[in-house]
Formats: structure tokens, C-alpha cells, sequence
């Protein structure tokens, strides 16, 4: 059996971590959450009352006792914004765990590597665990590691643009770079995405708009579960190498190739 995926202190028997943005509303919300089987969810900070607890929020909506937080910092384009958005999600109780986003183009929404290292330094220093969302660069990868990072969250392609894995090649080389898990995050469209990305050896797989947005999210939820636990075992079976002409099913030694003769 599989030992699951690790970030941390904490480990996961289920490698899918879903988002909660985007759902048409809370009960389908929950639903999905119960078909993908994740353990963990990630909620934006930014999209909490924090300071009115007493209104409905998003968090009314979530089983903490069933699922672990991830808190993000999603919509930060500084690593201020992103350490400080981190300290209000963890002095509200929500967790020491943090999704780090800092965004560099409001376009693309690619990461600034730059203002992503130095918010992990110095959330890493605070004792959080950080988690950083990044791009497909093992340099930066390493770098993210090496700064304390529990995992690097390489994007698949840009957030919510579900165009799948776009440079299998790069996720590759971070695999290869880093020690620590890496969790593909961004840009995954549907099951046959998640499959490729789990096959390649990634430890866990992000998504959001892939589910919220599916035209029924609940079914999707189900299928991006199944995929990820198909393409993790592919992996961990280890598929066959391609080659260029065919090779028999049946093995052909000892076979009689001519007739024998017939006895007289």
C-alpha cells in the first residue's frame, strides 16, 4: 500500500487537494468534496470575513473535523501582502499549513519567483509550513527546497486555463531536482491531465476550476479521484518501455514452426 502523500508533519492518504472557489453553490461544493475523496482543501484568506465572524462565510460550509485547511494566499503580488495575509489565516485559527501564491501579472497570473523565495524565507523562519505554488522551473524548485519549503507546487499550466500538462519535460527535471513532494498545481482540464501528471511521478496533484467549473462537478470530482489513484499506481508499477516495432504477447520459444513429418 501506498504511504501516501507527506507535507510536513502532516500525511495524506489521498494525493488530491481541492479548491473551493468557483462551485454554483455550498451543497454542490460538499458533494464534490465527497466524490473526489481529498482530505485536504485549500480556502483564499483573502475571501474570508475574518474580521465578521459573525456573518456566513465559507468556512460554515466545510467539515474541519473531515478535511485539514490549506490556507492560500491567493491575489497577493508581493511577498508583504503574501506573509501578511499568511499571519491573519493563521492568528484565525485556520492552520500553520499555507498554499504561498505570489502572482507577478494579472494577465497570465504566473508566479513572481522572486517575491515567492522571499515570502517562503521568511514564513519558513515563523514556523509555518509552506507550500509554494511556482512555476515549471527546477532551478527555482531547488531554490524553494532549499529556503525550507515542504513541497514546490509547479503549475501545469496557467491557473484555471485547463489546458493540462504543458512541458512534462520541465516536471521531469523538478522531479529529479528536489527531494521534497511535489504537487502538481494549476492548469489541469480533466482525468486524462491528472493521470499524466501522477504517471510522471508527481506526489499529488492541486485543481480547482477543472471540478468547479465541469459541467457536473460532482462527476468530475469522482474521475479526477479515480485518475489520480490510476496514474500514481501506473507509476509505482512502472510501464513498460516504448519501442519502435511491435513485440509479441505470446512468447514464440519452443513453438514447432513446420509440421512433423508423418510416420509411415
Amino acid at each position: 500500500m501506498s504511504e501516501g502523500l507527506r507535507v510536513g508533519s502532516y500525511t495524506f492518504q489521498s494525493r488530491l487537494i481541492v479548491g473551493t472557489g468557483k462551485y454554483a453553490n455550498a451543497q454542490v461544493m460538499q458533494e464534490a468534496f465527497e466524490a473526489s475523496g481529498a482530505e485536504v482543501v485549500t480556502v483564499a484568506v483573502r475571501r474570508l470575513n475574518l474580521d465578521r465572524p459573525s456573518e456566513e462565510h465559507l468556512l460554515d460550509h466545510i467539515d474541519r473535523r473531515r478535511y485539514t485547511l490549506l490556507p492560500n494566499t491567493a491575489g497577493c503580488y508581493t511577498a508583504e501582502e503574501a506573509v501578511r495575509v499568511a499571519r491573519l489565516g493563521r492568528e484565525a485559527g485556520l492552520s500553520n499549513l499555507i498554499k504561498l501564491e505570489v502572482l507577478g501579472d494579472r494577465k497570465t497570473l504566473l508566479p513572481d519567483t522572486v517575491e515567492l523565495l522571499e515570502a517562503t524565507k521568511t514564513l519558513v523562519n515563523e514556523g509555518f509550513i509552506v507550500m509554494p505554488y511556482t512555476n515549471d522551473d527546477p532551478v527555482m524548485a531547488k531554490k524553494l527546497e532549499d529556503a525550507g519549503a515542504a513541497c514546490v507546487m509547479p503549475l501545469a499550466a496557467p491557473i484555471g486555463s485547463g489546458q493540462g500538462m504543458l512541458n512534462v519535460l520541465n516536471i521531469r527535471f523538478i522531479l529529479e531536482a528536489v527531494s521534497v513532494p511535489v504537487i502538481v498545481d494549476a492548469g489541469v482540464g480533466t482525468a486524462s491531465d491528472a493521470s499524466v501528471a501522477m504517471e510522471l511521478g508527481a506526489d499529488g496533484l492541486l485543481m480547482n476550476t477543472a471540478i468547479a467549473c465541469a459541467k457536473d462537478p460532482v462527476k468530475m470530482a469522482r474521475a479526477m479521484r479515480l485518475a489520480v489513484e490510476a496514474g500514481r499506481l501506473a507509476y509505482e508499477a512502472g510501464r513498460i518501455p516504448k519501442k519502435p516495432y511491435a513485440s509479441a504477447s505470446s512468447p514464440t520459444e519452443g513453438l514447432i514452426t513446420e509440421p512433423a513429418a508423418h510416420p509411415l
